[in-house]
C-alpha cells in the first residue's frame, strides 16, 4: 500500500495489548503494513473506536475452533451503531507458558491467561501443573504483561510465543495447547460502506431477531436459506438482553448479498423476523466456493423471473 501525500495512513484498532493473536491477525492484512495500529484493552473499546470515527476499522476475535464463538464480539456486533465485516482471517493457536527470566516451571503456583487459552490447555495444566491456580485476564498478551510487571505475584502466563519477546519473558514450556490444530478466526469490522463485489468464494454474516416466541420460529429462519440452497457455516442463539427467553440468531452463510439466492433469503428473513441486521459480505479466508444445487444459481433465478413475467403478461408458460 503506497502512502498518498497529504492523506493520513489508515488507522486500525485491535484487542491488545501488543503481542496478542489479534495483533498477528491484523498484521496479516496488507493495508496494515503502513497503518497506525492501536491496541485496545477490550473488544468493546476497539469496536467503539470504529463507531466514533477514531479508527478506520478494528480486528477482533469472533470464533475459536475449540472453544467456539467469542460471545462479546457477537453481542457487540448485534447492537449499537451498525458495523460491517469486511474481511476475515485465521491464526493458528500456538500457546506457550511464559515466566520471568530465571523462573522454574515446577515453582509455578499462579497462572494468568485469557479464558479461551486456559480452556485449550486444560489437560496440559492438569498433567504438569495440577496444583496451580489459573486466573483470568482480558487477553493472553495482557497476561504476559502482568507477569512481566510482577502484578499480584503471578508466576506465569499462557500466551503466544510473540509475547515472550515483547515482554522479555522466558518460555517455560512450548506448545502446551491440547489441540495442535486449533485456530482462531478474526474479523475486520468497519463502518458501513458499499459492499465489495463478489469473489465467488464469499461469506455473508447477519443477525436475525425473532418477532415473537412461537413453535417453529427457528425453522422459519432456516427455511429461508434451505429452500434457496444457501448453506450456513455457523448459526447460534444469543440472548437479546430484553427479557428471559428472548433470543436473536447470529448467522454466517455461504455466498454474497448480490447473489440472487442470498438476496432473496435476506428478503425472506425480513418478512418473518422482527429485524435483520446485515453484517457484511466478504471473501472467505479459505477461498472455498459454495456448492451450488440445481435451481439455485443466478441464471436459474433469472429464468424463473422471466417465466413468471410471461405468465403475468398472459403469454402462457
Amino acid at each position: 500500500m503506497s502512502v498518498v501525500p497529504g492523506v493520513p495512513p489508515a488507522r486500525y484498532a485491535y484487542l491488545g495489548p501488543e503481542g496478542t493473536f489479534t495483533e498477528t491477525a491484523l498484521r496479516s492484512v496488507p493495508a496494515a503494513a503502513k497503518a497506525e495500529l492501536r491496541p485496545c484493552a477490550t473488544i468493546t473499546i476497539a469496536l467503539d473506536a470504529v463507531r466514533d470515527g477514531e479508527v478506520d476499522g478494528a480486528v477482533v476475535p469472533i470464533e475459536n475452533s475449540v472453544e467456539g464463538s467469542v460471545a462479546v464480539t457477537l453481542d457487540e456486533l448485534a447492537v449499537g451503531e451498525p458495523l460491517v465485516i469486511t474481511r476475515e482471517m485465521t491464526v493458528p493457536v500456538r500457546l506457550t507458558l511464559l515466566g520471568r527470566p530465571g523462573s522454574d516451571l515446577f515453582a509455578v503456583r499462579r497462572v494468568v491467561t485469557h479464558p479461551h487459552a486456559a480452556a485449550q490447555c486444560r489437560r496440559w495444566l492438569a498433567k504438569h501443573l495440577p496444583e496451580a491456580e489459573v486466573v483470568q485476564a482480558p487477553s493472553t498478551a495482557q497476561a504476559a504483561q502482568m507477569v512481566a510487571n510482577k502484578e499480584d505475584e503471578y508466576d506465569a502466563a499462557i500466551a503466544a510465543p510473540l509475547a515472550a519477546e515483547k515482554y522479555r519473558l522466558s518460555i517455560l514450556a512450548h506448545e502446551i495447547g491440547d489441540n495442535g490444530d486449533a485456530v482462531t478466526r478474526f474479523v475486520l469490522a468497519s463502518r458501513p460502506a458499499p459492499v465489495p463485489p463478489p469473489t465467488g468464494a464469499d461469506k455473508t454474516s447477519l443477525v436475525a431477531f425473532i418477532g415473537d416466541d412461537h413453535p417453529g420460529a427457528l425453522l422459519e429462519v432456516l427455511e429461508e436459506f434451505s429452500v434457496r440452497g444457501v448453506n450456513l457455516t455457523r448459526i447460534e442463539s444469543r440472548p437479546t438482553g430484553t427479557a428471559l427467553g428472548r433470543y436473536c440468531f447470529s448467522i454466517d452463510a455461504e455466498g454474497h448479498v448480490t447473489e440472487k439466492r442470498v438476496g432473496e433469503a435476506l428478503m425472506g428473513l425480513r418478512r418473518v423476523c422482527a429485524d435483520v441486521r446485515f453484517l457484511g459480505s466478504y471473501p472467505r479466508v479459505d477461498k472455498l466456493p459454495p456448492t451450488m444445487r440445481r435451481g439455485t444459481s443466478d441464471d436459474d433465478f433469472r429464468d424463473a423471473e422471466v417465466w413468471l413475467a410471461r405468465l403475468r403478461a398472459g403469454e402462457g408458460a
